[in-house]
C-alpha cells in the first residue's frame, strides 16, 4: 500500500463507498469515476480536504482533481477496493446526456494512452531537433534507434486504440488488438496492394472521395486505404466487434464457446471493417477535416482567438476531450494540426497570472501555492492552478482568459502548427520544427508564448487588487448581519419588539431607592 492509503480510504468513504463505484480512470491531475448515485457522494467534505483541489462533475463523470501524484492516489485506491478482481473496468449502463455519454467514451479510449504518446512524441520532437542543429545525421544509428522508439506508437496506433476501446465496449481487449493488427497488416494496406498495379475500377470518381479499388471480397469492392496511424476507424470497428460478440456469445453452446466465440467475431468484423467501416469512418474524418478547416479559413485570427479563449473553460468540465481526436486525426492524416494548437497560448497565460500573483497577493497560502502551479503549469499541468488558485479568485481565471484568447489569436494568424503529437507544455516545442528542419514556425510558438505570459502577468499585475482584511470582514458583515446599516435606535427597537420576558413568580414590582426599611415578605407563588 502507498503513502497516500487514508487520503485513498477517504475519497472512497466519500464518494459513496466501493459499492458505488461502476468504474474508475484517471487522466493527469484527476481521479475519474463513474458512480452508480452521484446524490450520495459528500462533496463539500472531499473539497475540503487538504490534499483534494475541488470536485467536479462532467460527461457523466464525477472528477476528483488530485493534481500530479494522481496516479500515486490512483494505484492506493485501486489497491483497496481490488479493481482488477471486480467488474468496475466494465462500462456501467448507459446514462446521461449523448453528450455527457460521447465525452465519456472518448476520454475513456484516449486516456490510458494520452501518457506514453506524450513520451513517443517528445521523442520524436527532440530526434528532429537533433537532427536540425546537427548533432547527428537522419541516417544514423542514433536517429533511426530514437525514431523508432518514437515512431512505433503511431504507426500501429490502431493496436492501442483497439484495446482501450475494447475495454471500453466491454469487448475482449485481446480481440481489440487482433483486430487492430489486422487494420494494420501490411498485405492489405492501399500502399501495399496498389504498388504497380492498375486499379479495377474507382469509386467516387471525380469527387473529394473518389477511392481506386484494387481487390474485392466476394464480388464486394475493397476500397484502398492505409489505416497506419489512423484513429477514427478501429473506434467504430471495436464497437461492432463487441456487439457481435455479444450475439454470438447468446447463440453459440457453452461447449465451444471458449474458441467460436473469438474466430466468429473476427471473421465477421474484418470484412465490414474494410469493406463499410473503415471506408466511411475515413470518409468522415476527411469531411470533417473539410468543414474545419473552411471554418478556420474564414479568418484564422478569429479561430484562434476562440480556440484560446475558451480551452480552460472546456478543460473545466471535462469538454476538451471532444476535441482531442480532430487534432490527433488532423497530424496522423496530414501531418500537422493547426486548428487546436491555439490552446497552446493557455498553459503559458495561466502560468504567467500564477507568477504575479506571487508578486501580488500577501496571502502566505497563496505565495506558497504559486511557485509549484507556475512550475507545473509551464511543464503543461494548469489544472492544480485553475481549480486550486484562479477559479476561487475568479478575477485571475478571466484575465488567463483574455490572454490564452489574445496569444491563441497571434497563433491561429501567424498558422502555428504541430507537425507530431505528444509532449505538453514547453515539451511541445520541439514537436513544432519543421519537418524539413525549418525554425519558421518555432519562432511563431515562442513569440506566442512571450506575448501569452506578458499580457498575463501585466493584467495580472494591474487589475488584480487583494481584499484587505477589513474588506473581508466587512464583506462577512454584510453576509451575517443583515441590519448592519440601521442606526442604533433602529437596531435595538428591532432587537425589542422581538424579546419577550416572561415572569416565573408572583411578586411586587419596587423600586430600588424604596427598598430600604420596606419590611420584606416572601411573595405568593
Amino acid at each position: 500500500m502507498g503513502k497516500y492509503k487514508q487520503l485513498a480510504q477517504d475519497i472512497i468513504k466519500n464518494v459513496g463507498g466501493k459499492e458505488n463505484i461502476n468504474g474508475l480512470t484517471h487522466c493527469i491531475t484527476r481521479l475519474r469515476f463513474k458512480l452508480k448515485d452521484e446524490s450520495i457522494a459528500n462533496d463539500d467534505v472531499l473539497k475540503n480536504m487538504s490534499d483534494v483541489v475541488t470536485v467536479m462533475k462532467s460527461g457523466g463523470q464525477y472528477q476528483v482533481v488530485i493534481g500530479n501524484h494522481v496516479s500515486e492516489v490512483y494505484a492506493d485506491i485501486c489497491n483497496i477496493i481490488d479493481l482488477e478482481n471486480t467488474n468496475l473496468n466494465s462500462e456501467p449502463k448507459k446514462s446521461g446526456s449523448l453528450l455527457d455519454r460521447g465525452i465519456d467514451i472518448i476520454s475513456g479510449i484516449f486516456q490510458p494512452v494520452l501518457g506514453v504518446m506524450a513520451a513517443c512524441g517528445m521523442l520524436k520532437g527532440l530526434n528532429a531537433l537533433f537532427v536540425a542543429i546537427g548533432l547527428y545525421a537522419n541516417t544514423s544509428g542514433e536517429y533511426l534507434i530514437i525514431n523508432a522508439a518514437g515512431e512505433a506508437l503511431f504507426t500501429f496506433l490502431p493496436l492501442f486504440l483497439g484495446y482501450t476501446a475494447a475495454k471500453k465496449f466491454d469487448l475482449k481487449p485481446m480481440l481489440g488488438l487482433v483486430l487492430g493488427a489486422a487494420m494494420c497488416f501490411p498485405g492489405i494496406q492501399g500502399s501495399t496492394i496498389s504498388a504497380g498495379v492498375e486499379p479495377l475500377y474507382t469509386l467516387f470518381e471525380g469527387t473529394m472521395l473518389a477511392s481506386p479499388v484494387y481487390i474485392d471480397f466476394l464480388g464486394l469492392p475493397v476500397i484502398s486505404v492505409d489505416y497506419t496511424g489512423t484513429v477514427i476507424p478501429i473506434i467504430f470497428v471495436v464497437y461492432f466487434a463487441s456487439r457481435c460478440e455479444k450475439l454470438f456469445n447468446k447463440i453459440i453452446p457453452d461447449l465451444v464457446k471458449f474458441f467460436f466465440v473469438p474466430m466468429l467475431t473476427v471473421i465477421i468484423t474484418l470484412p465490414v471493417a474494410l469493406i463499410i467501416i473503415g471506408p466511411i469512418a475515413t470518409f468522415g474524418s476527411t469531411l470533417i477535416s473539410q468543414a474545419v478547416f473552411a471554418v478556420r479559413d474564414f479568418s484564422p485570427l478569429i479561430a484562434g482567438a476562440i480556440v484560446g479563449f475558451t480551452w480552460q473553460i472546456l478543460v473545466i468540465f471535462g469538454m476538451h476531450w471532444g476535441f482531442i481526436p480532430v487534432y490527433i486525426n488532423n497530424v496522423m492524416t496530414m501531418g500537422y494540426d493547426n486548428v487546436m494548437m491555439p490552446f497552446f497560448a493557455c498553459t503559458f497565460a495561466t502560468s504567467a497570472v500564477v507568477l504575479g500573483l506571487f508578486f501580488k497577493t500577501k496571502d502566505q497560502k497563496i505565495k506558497e501555492m504559486a511557485i509549484p502551479n507556475f512550475i507545473s503549469g509551464i511543464f503543461g499541468v494548469t489544472e492544480p492552478a485553475i481549480y486550486g488558485m484562479l477559479l476561487p479568485l475568479k478575477k485571475p481565471f478571466i484575465i488567463s482568459c483574455i490572454a490564452s484568447c489574445i496569444g491563441g489569436a497571434h497563433y491561429g494568424l501567424f498558422n502555428l502548427r504541430k507537425f507530431m503529437t505528444g509532449g505538453m507544455g514547453i515539451f511541445e516545442l520541439p514537436a513544432m520544427i519543421e519537418p524539413d528542419g525549418g525554425m519558421g514556425n518555432l519562432i511563431v510558438a515562442l513569440i506566442g508564448i512571450v506575448i501569452s505570459m506578458v499580457v498575463a502577468f501585466a493584467l495580472t499585475m494591474i487589475f488584480y487588487k487583494e481584499e484587505t482584511k477589513k474588506e473581508v470582514e466587512e464583506n462577512d458583515n454584510k453576509t451575517s448581519q443583515p441590519h448592519v446599516n440601521k442606526s442604533n435606535e433602529e437596531v435595538a427597537a428591532s432587537v425589542i419588539e422581538k424579546e419577550v420576558i416572561v415572569r416565573p413568580i408572583k411578586g411586587e414590582l419596587v423600586k430600588l431607592e424604596d427598598i430600604e426599611g420596606r419590611k420584606r415578605r416572601v411573595p405568593n407563588c
